[in-house]
């Protein structure tokens, strides 16, 4: 990490407390620089602890942007933190009223220029996204890093139910949500509050609201995501539909900060980047934002298959739109250019039945840079599916887009449901995933069609390797079983795979594509010591006289003692289990338990939450407890169950 230049502006921190129009005042933080004239102000609304979860990334950052001549506020979300209220989601309807107040807030200080902009990744980022969709006046420009514009279903893939986003799902809202108030900014009422929050906690409310109306959206935004994110598509939208003020990248990152480091890389220097973008927007300077690429991506390069990357080989490259005029469709008919063997001479339907464990290996469904997210070789799952093949490609190919897959299936009037799997198959057979999708299956008295969407991605097929598409009737974790084992059949003759392929010379003739390395504020060191008991971090037993498959993940153990002297220690356990001949037997849990201490004061509190799902026919079942402890002593505890439809 390159250590920052001598700053133009010296700067301030100061804690504040915001009052919001309904007197709920929100815990936030302010780095100002040191000058007699008025500065632009940058905000990021995020439901973390600015004291705990993001103390560190937020240090890296905000004094950066403060020694760079911009005031810089983070604060944290209704009832998350150490802020007042009621839990909310800063990207709902009332926490966008929220984000209206800082603005409103921060445009009339008297050091303030009346012109502001808005930053934050994941649900920070969706936040700024959903701000910016109310137009306000003073607020300029955006930066959104792996947010989600909504558009997308947040618990099923194309009516297939995701499974793993369910259970996992509750936990990390609840845990988010439960979090206590610190006591050293909030004093002697953190438990009044605590317990008032938790009382209103509820892992089964949606207050996210609808998508985000992007045609509403006035402000520049810069769009930040990674191709091992699932909200990729998100910046690809983005693009599309802002028009001439917004920009893309679109690296080879986990959900992520582009700088952070975090497997797969490379980083960039994220930090310059925006620094341009504010400059541009809010000061009026000419930094050449407009003049990049409308959409910056990465490249990816074909590898063996492997959990992890430091750095994934690759090259930037640059479209002038989105979709692009470089990259035409190819149609890939599966009776033609791909092929799959083993079909009987004159049957016109291909059988896919899949053992209920296909998708076993399908890695993490959000990757955050851990030694176990991505997919390992897909030879087993292959071998779990119907597969149909090129011929070794006589040149190379490069995608970029998102695939999409028409199928002519039959499946005799039940409710089925299919998994496509797009890999990059080398000569010595391993098999490398590139993409994949899902969508439910309706029967109907004859064969029907049924469209499947692939996720977006940049890859690079060499010379040599086979394209293949895989199919299969289960993907478990990702989805929950169907009732019926019977899988479904596919018609190769009225089936037809699209692939978004670009054109091998579109980058000829174009300048290159670069960003600065990584650079930011310098932080005081987190301490972690070592666990006394850890788990590997993806864990799969296969009970052969059982007939029974587990999974198990576990986020790496351990303490952390954060550089204002809280001591946090959390561990976090997910499992998974499924029958070979059972697919309702289907259970998923996960164990989340997170313990806060202040010595000096003798603070000492932990939550203990579990949430655990299973399936019937037509419906999910999810049951959420809760147990909030104080000194060893339970002074809270509560459950939840919900029954959801599967639909």
């Amino acid at each position: 990490m390159q250590q920052p230049a001598p700053y133009p502006y010296r700067t301030t921190r100061e804690d504040v407390r915001i009052a919001m129009p309904d007197g709920t005042r929100l815990a936030a933080r302010l780095w100002l620089p040191v000058t007699d004239h008025p500065v632009p102000a940058l905000l990021e609304h995020h439901p973390g602890g600015l004291g705990d979860t993001t103390a560190v990334r937020d240090a890296q950052r905000h004094p950066w942007y403060a020694g760079h001549g911009y005031a810089s506020l983070r604060v944290d979300a209704r009832g998350h933190g150490s802020s007042e209220g009621s839990p909310a989601d800063p990207a709902s309807p009332a926490g966008t009223d929220d984000g209206l107040a800082l603005l409103d807030w921060l445009t009339a200080r008297p050091w303030s220029n009346g012109r502001a902009g808005t930053f934050g990744i994941g649900r920070g980022g969706t936040a700024a996204l959903a701000l910016a969709a109310r137009a306000p006046e003073a607020l300029a420009a955006v930066v959104a890093v792996c947010a989600d514009d909504r558009t997308a279903p947040r618990r099923d893939l194309a009516g297939a139910p995701l499974a793993a986003a369910v259970h996992g799902g509750s936990a990390a809202r609840l845990a988010a949500a439960c979090r206590p108030p610190d006591p050293r900014y909030t004093g002697d009422h953190w438990r009044r509050l605590w317990l008032e929050r938790l009382a209103a906690v509820d892992p089964g409310a949606d207050d996210e609201g609808g998508p985000i109306d992007l045609r509403a959206v006035r402000a520049a935004v810069l769009a930040f995501g990674g191709w091992a994110d699932p909200q990729a598509g998100t910046v690809l939208r983005l693009v599309e539909e802002l028009g001439p003020d917004a920009r893309g990248v679109l690296g080879p990152w986990p959900h992520q900060y582009p700088d952070q480091g975090l497997p797969p890389g490379p980083a960039i220097g994220f930090l310059q980047e925006t620094l341009r973008w504010w400059d541009h927007w809010l000061r009026g300077a000419d930094t050449g934002v407009l003049k990049e690429p409308a959409l910056r991506s990465w490249m990816n390069e074909s590898v063996p298959p492997a959990p992890s990357y430091a750095n994934r080989p690759g090259r930037w490259i640059g479209d002038d739109g989105w979709p692009s005029p470089d990259v035409r469709e190819v149609h890939y008919g599966l009776d033609d250019a791909l092929r799959t063997a083993g079909t009987p001479s004159g049957e016109r339907f291909v059988p896919v039945r899949s053992p209920q464990h296909t998708g076993i290996d399908a890695g993490a469904l959000r990757p955050a840079g851990g030694a176990a997210d991505l997919p390992p070789d897909q030879r087993e799952e292959d071998g779990r599916s119907v597969c149909f093949d090129s011929v070794p490609l006589p040149e190379p190919e490069e995608l970029l887009g998102g695939p999409a897959l028409r199928l002519r299936v039959r499946c005799d009037g039940r409710h089925r449901q299919v998994a496509a799997r797009l890999c990059d198959v080398a000569p010595d057979g391993s098999s490398t995933l590139v993409t994949r999708g899902a969508a439910a299956l309706a029967g109907g008295t004859g064969p029907v069609e049924v469209e499947v969407e692939l996720a977006p991605v940049a890859h690079a097929f060499p010379a040599g390797h086979r394209i293949r598409l895989a199919l299969s009737s289960a993907y478990w974790p990702w989805l929950w079983p169907v009732a019926e084992t019977g899988g479904f059949e596919v018609d190769p003759s009225g089936s037809v795979l699209t692939l978004p392929v670009r054109h091998l010379a579109a980058d000829a003739g174009s300048g290159p594509v670069t960003f600065d390395p990584p650079e930011q504020a310098p932080v005081p060191a987190e301490l972690h010591p070592e666990p006394l008991v850890s788990h590997p971090e993806r864990q799969v037993v296969h009970d052969v006289a059982a007939g029974e498959w587990r999974l198990q993940l576990a986020r790496p153990a351990g303490a952390t003692v954060h550089p204002d002297g809280l001591a946090e220690e959390e561990h976090v356990l997910e499992a998974y289990r499924i029958r070979a001949d059972d697919p309702l037997g289907a259970r998923a849990r996960t164990d989340r338990t997170l313990r806060l201490e202040r010595t000096d004061i003798g603070w000492d509190v932990t939550l203990q939450l579990r949430s655990e799902a299973s399936c019937d026919a037509g419906h999910l079942t999810v049951h959420d407890h809760l147990r909030a402890l104080e000194g060893g002593d339970v002074i809270f505890e509560r459950h939840w169950r919900r029954r959801l439809p599967r639909s």
